[in-house]
């Protein structure tokens, strides 16, 4: 290889991130160079960084391997001594140039944004970063620290480049990013940061949310989501359960009937919404009644696009100190609750057989078409049109986990 590979893991800030240090790294005019950004949120996805890292080790001997990311560090001497492995990069500083080139000119800009993206349909934006709650299951805090904002100006330039660059799509993406703005002068909310970053860029088409914290979802946002088309109908929740003991024993700050009632409020306001939701299936002392409210939820609340993961101990966490489910029940009632996950997909996807849809142009592969809708159910056509563009199409069929369509513009068939 010549120059730096970045191989990512975990979040969607996680991904942001990647396109930055690919950036920094290559001003620093780094090559022949593999970076490992890691993810500490299951001792699954440690178990994958680690095997990763081996494989990149093993296929690139020429090349120098750092690593970075909260795995790493929570843990830097444990992944400093993995085979191939040149060096651990702390985690608050795998975003400078000088962490690659210690010899170059100290930038005055940290602000955490890379000059130059890869361009893309869709493109994950940072606009907060750490996390001051914590969750009984998670270690993540102490890899990332606490809350931090990026100013709304700041935000706006970097979005406003984007478009220009022709991203017609951007997803404010951190880790905690109902939290934003506590640490800013006159603590703007997320609705308020997005309100007015949307006025700064009237020429955004689209803008999405990554994962929301039910418990603060602030009333700026509601108006904006109420009344601003760009923003899409498509709203993930961070709920993890729909019991309200095993939301208590893992220090969550939102109860079952709350989700309820945000579920309702949005669907009221936008009648097309399609609620995501992060799930964990087999949380310590979980019975079998407390894991059925979390699966009546699912259809309760109308969740349909669902991240489930079965809990994994993470040491250092009270969690892991609490008593824990056979491994085989934690994955039983994950499957449980991915097959209803499915089902709400194939009910939404049929509901919108003989509609209208805008949608991202995602790929064109000769043209064979794939894009994802406002509220993010996946599309396959025909057309002419080059990735990164919308269109409108008619949907006219479901073929498995996907809508199949006819473009408007052109007239094609469906793919």
């Amino acid at each position: 290889m010549s120059e730096v590979q970045v191989v990512s893991f975990g979040c969607r800030l996680n991904a942001y991130e990647a396109e930055v240090i690919t950036a920094k790294a290559r001003a620093a005019g780094i090559n022949n160079t593999i970076i490992v950004n890691t993810c500490a949120v299951t001792m699954e996805a440690e178990r994958k960084n680690r095997q990763a890292i081996r494989r990149l080790a093993r296929e690139n001997p020429g090349a120098k391997l750092f690593v970075t990311g909260c795995a790493s560090h929570l843990k830097p001497e444990s992944y400093a001594a993995l085979p191939g492995v040149s060096g651990v990069i702390a985690n608050d500083a795998k975003l400078k140039i000088e962490s690659y080139a210690p010899l170059a000119k100290r930038e005055e800009d940290e602000n955490f944004f890379a000059k130059d993206f890869e361009k893309k349909p869709r493109v994950y934006l940072q606009v907060q970063n750490g996390c001051d709650h914590r969750c009984t299951f998670c270690i993540i805090p102490f890899g990332r620290g606490a809350s931090r904002s990026i100013p709304v100006g700041v935000i706006a330039a970097r979005l406003r480049g984007l478009v220009a660059q022709g991203v017609n799509e951007v997803v404010f993406t951190g880790v905690d990013i109902t939290s934003y703005g506590k640490d800013l002068p006159g603590t703007p909310s997320l609705g308020q940061m997005a309100r007015r970053v949307l006025a700064l860029v009237p020429e955004l088409p689209r803008l999405r949310f990554s994962s929301l914290d039910p418990a603060v979802m602030d009333e700026d946002l509601w108006r904006l989501f109420a009344k601003e088309p760009r923003v899409m109908p498509h709203l993930h929740l961070s709920v993890q359960a729909g019991d309200d003991m095993i939301l208590k024993r893992m220090k969550r700050r939102h109860a079952r009937k709350d989700i309820l009632k945000i579920a309702a409020r949005a669907q009221a306001l936008r009648p097309d919404v399609a609620l995501g939701a992060d799930l964990i299936a087999g949380f310590p002392t979980e019975d079998e009644a407390m894991f059925r409210n979390t699966f009546d939820l699912v259809e309760e609340a109308g969740l349909t696009w669902l991240h489930v993961f079965p809990y994994s101990p993470r040491p250092g966490t009270p969690a892991a100190r609490m008593p824990q489910l056979d491994p085989k029940i934690r994955n039983a009632r994950a499957l449980q609750l991915r097959r209803a996950g499915e089902k709400a997909v194939q009910n939404l996807l049929h509901s919108m057989v003989g509609k209208m849809e805008e949608v991202l142009v995602e790929k064109n592969d000769g043209g064979k078409c794939l894009g994802r809708t406002r509220n993010y159910a996946e599309v396959a056509f025909t057309s002419n049109i080059p990735a990164g563009e919308l269109a409108m199409v008619q949907i006219n069929r479901v073929e498995g986990a996907c809508l199949a369509a006819l473009d408007e513009k052109t007239g094609l068939q469906a793919a």
